[in-house]
């Protein structure tokens, strides 16, 4: 099973208002686990970048202006996404500007049904608990110690350690390596012979009367061992 995790950054909230995508990221999972295949591309939004945006995420004017457009990139993401379901932490913001850009190409439409949306589950298994990312990462214990500010790349190294906790990915991975230990201490029960006990070291020497008990046994074995030459 092929899932997408993604995330981007933008210059503001609304495509329709002027404002545009600067970086995306997606990070491949199969079966709940990431690949480390990745698509990952900073963009010039082909304006200037609002102070507040700025400060969220870092991504200068200066800074995104020698990098590609996004009609330069487009397919490539949409290659890298495929038909895969997307992993999204509120999935309609990020969608919203995609679908602009692709829109503004006349590129296919990302259908929202595809997007798994992380904030939505954290909400219903969370109510009324703060669920960004900063908050399901201090929940679950996500080391997010590098995320000083907002980047689309970390963030979605982090959505995915998100999304395995919240579906119970690692707690269904113990649960099964629990039961196949059932199943194979069932299937091959030891009889008392075949019990290994586990003795401590004897730290000190065998005393007079041992050695002579010993020596008393070895005696009455044909040909013991101890005393081939």
């Amino acid at each position: 099973m092929r899932e997408v995790a993604l995330d981007t950054e933008t210059t503001g909230l609304d495509p329709h208002s002027g404002h545009r995508l600067v970086e995306i990221a997606c990070m491949e999972i199969i079966n709940h686990v990431p690949t480390g295949e990745t698509f990952h591309t900073y963009i010039n939004p082909k304006r200037d970048m609002p102070e507040p945006a700025f400060a969220v995420h870092g991504l200068s004017t200066d800074f995104l202006k020698n990098h590609p457009l996004f009609e330069e990139k487009a397919d490539e993401f949409l290659e890298f996404i495929g038909d895969s379901k997307l992993i999204i932490h509120n999935a309609q913001f990020d969608l919203k500007f995609l679908n602009a850009e692709l829109g503004w190409l006349d590129k296919p439409q990302i259908d929202p049904a595809r997007a798994i949306d992380t904030l939505k589950i954290a909400r219903q298994k969370f109510p009324g608990a703060k669920n960004n990312l900063d908050a399901l990462c201090r929940r679950f214990n996500i080391n997010n110690a590098n995320r000083t500010l907002h980047g689309a790349l970390i963030d979605t190294q982090l959505l995915v350690e998100v999304y395995i906790e919240l579906i119970g990915g690692k707690q269904r991975e113990l649960s099964l390596n629990d039961e196949k230990e059932k199943i194979q201490t069932a299937s091959e029960q030891k009889s008392p012979s075949q019990v290994k006990i586990d003795r401590p070291h004897r730290s000190f020497s065998a005393s007079e009367k041992e050695i002579k008990d010993h020596e008393k046994l070895i005696d009455k074995i044909k040909k013991p061992l101890w005393r081939a030459s």
